[in-house]
């Protein structure tokens, strides 16, 4: 019975590779001199920070541009709020999603009996959720429905079987 499993994955390296892309601009940019500014980089969230507030909210669109280039969708970002830190500077965690909560795994098992296609069904498997049906063209129709679905975290299609 053909099968594919539906993932939510972040590209550690993509990151990595965009934040030092982005530390490095920060460094060499114009109106980012003597702010400070720049990205540490954890397995679960980035810490943005800088002199002022206005100068974190340059870093994160610089950030989030380096990530596009990088073909790391933007959704897999959680930005906090903008903290005070020591003598007026600006601080901001911003975590990374990674991974299909129960509510999307709910929306996602929704969505695919809202299809009307009988011979689907889905069941939620940890952190990803596993749809299989008797035709490969359901499951591609699934696929595409997903990819038009505006959900909160971006989607993967992993282990197709046939």
């Amino acid at each position: 019975m053909p099968s594919f499993d539906v993932v939510s994955e972040i590209d550690l390296q993509e990151v990595r590779n965009a934040v030092d892309q982005a530390n490095r601009e920060a460094t060499t940019r114009f109106d980012f001199k003597n702010t400070n500014a720049k990205i540490e980089f954890t397995e679960k969230e980035l810490t943005l920070s800088a002199s002022t507030e206005d100068r974190l909210r340059a870093l994160y669109q610089l950030l989030e541009e380096k990530l596009v280039k990088r073909s790391v969708s933007l959704k897999t970002l959680d930005a906090g709020k903008i903290e005070e830190a020591s003598q007026g500077a600006a601080r901001q965690k911003v975590s990374l999603r990674a991974g299909i909560s129960q509510d999307v795994g709910k929306k996602i098992n929704k969505m695919v009996k809202d299809l009307g296609l009988k011979n689907l069904s889905s069941s939620i498997q940890g952190d990803q959720v596993r749809i299989t049906g008797k035709q490969r063209d359901d499951l591609q129709a699934a696929m595409a429905h997903f990819k038009e679905a505006d959900l909160d975290v971006p989607l993967q299609f992993t282990n197709f079987r046939d």
